[in-house]
């Protein structure tokens, strides 16, 4: 699934996949601060309970940062007491890719943007029904748009 993923340029719900890369992506990038920028181009994380999206319930959908790609709906949200945003599901599957990680001296899933490679968190097998998994976010990788709203893309051109 990985190799086929990797060569999408369209995804199921209809959003544009080509990878966002050097000098464009560097172009949006710019007006990134540099908390965002660590951990979104840097893969860092940011502090736990000092996310601006942690207490959110707004209804509506969270994008990347960095692109603009919807990576989660509102209403997968839900309260993991770990200290960032946490879903059981991604808005659409092939938004998100999954990398293995071995920093810090444990095994965890990775998860970034599929669009911009932009580091959004990790994914856990503890997370609540129907799906078991917590996607486990930074605040800084994701803006919030509330229900209505749609986030700009920053696509390859």
């Amino acid at each position: 699934m990985e190799n086929r993923n990797q060569q999408l340029t369209t995804s199921a719900s209809g959003y544009d996949l080509r990878p966002l890369k050097g000098e464009q992506r560097e172009k949006v990038a710019a007006s990134l601060t540099p908390e965002e920028r660590y951990v979104i181009l840097d893969h860092g994380t940011e502090r736990p309970f000092c996310g601006t999206l942690l207490n959110n319930k707004e209804s509506g959908l969270y994008a990347c940062r960095l692109c603009g790609l919807p990576l989660f709906q509102a209403n997968a949200k839900f309260e993991s007491g770990t200290g960032w945003p946490s879903f059981y599901q991604p808005f659409d599957p092939e938004h998100i890719t999954e990398l293995r990680d071995t920093s810090h001296g444990m095994i965890r899933t990775e998860i970034r943007c599929r669009r911009c490679d932009g580091h959004l968190g990790h994914v856990f097998p503890d997370g609540p029904p129907p799906t078991h998994q917590r996607y486990c976010l930074n605040s800084a990788s994701l803006q919030f748009y509330a229900e209505g709203q749609q986030p700009a893309q920053h696509t390859a051109s």
